[in-house]
């Protein structure tokens, strides 16, 4: 068990609090901090921030914040907490702006899609979280990882391009659409940009 860093630590405890409040409050704590569709009468624009730190299930968050532990631990211990937090916080927003993207092109080609998507909400830290996964394989390219399920080891520059290739397959066929495969692929993006501005002015490895 990695020691968790204080960044990281308060992004947990957060998650942790925002689900226990939904718990009490969960009508109230959705239609006012999860994301929804900006055409919505629900949308509010401070939504692209609080959405991440909304799960809709006690398994969402786990795995979430599972995941965010295993790869956070290491990358806030290489960047320091502000940086880690940039761009934790940039990928997550970043996932927000594609996934309001992407349905309003859906729109364009189905306009009678309007009412569902409007009352459709985003939550999650998944888009953040698959930006971090996109760093880690970047600045850590041959090192191995391993699925739980099926448990396969691949190196994490090739396993980062699975999960890319699953991500847009279900995005553009609608498989498990339940779950906003633009918003992780939107997070994947923006984490790339950052990473490749960082690593152009030699800041990839340093806080």
């Amino acid at each position: 068990m990695r020691k968790i860093p204080p960044i990281l630590a308060n992004i947990l405890l957060l998650n942790a609090i925002m689900y226990i409040i939904t718990l009490i409050k969960g009508d109230f704590m959705y239609k006012n901090f999860a994301l929804f569709y900006f055409q919505s009468d629900l949308f509010k624009p401070y939504q692209i921030l609080t959405y991440m730190f909304m799960h809709g299930g006690f398994a969402h968050l786990f795995f979430n914040m599972f995941t965010l532990y295993c790869f956070g631990s290491v990358l806030e211990e290489i960047w320091g907490g502000k940086k880690f937090l940039l761009f934790y916080l940039f990928t997550g927003i970043g996932a927000a702006l594609c996934n309001e993207a992407v349905m309003y092109l859906q729109l364009q080609g189905d306009p009678a899609l309007l009412a569902m998507i409007c009352m459709a909400p985003t939550v999650g830290a998944s888009g953040a979280i698959y930006g971090l996964l996109l760093a880690y394989g970047m600045m850590f390219p041959d090192n191995r990882m391993m699925l739980v399920f099926p448990p396969i080891s691949l190196k994490a520059k090739w396993m980062i391009l699975v999960f890319f290739i699953i991500e847009f397959l279900c995005g553009v066929t609608g498989a498990f659409s339940t779950i906003a495969h633009f918003a992780h692929l939107g997070g994947m993006l923006f984490g790339l940009f950052l990473i490749l501005i960082w690593k152009h002015k030699g800041r990839l490895y340093s806080e």
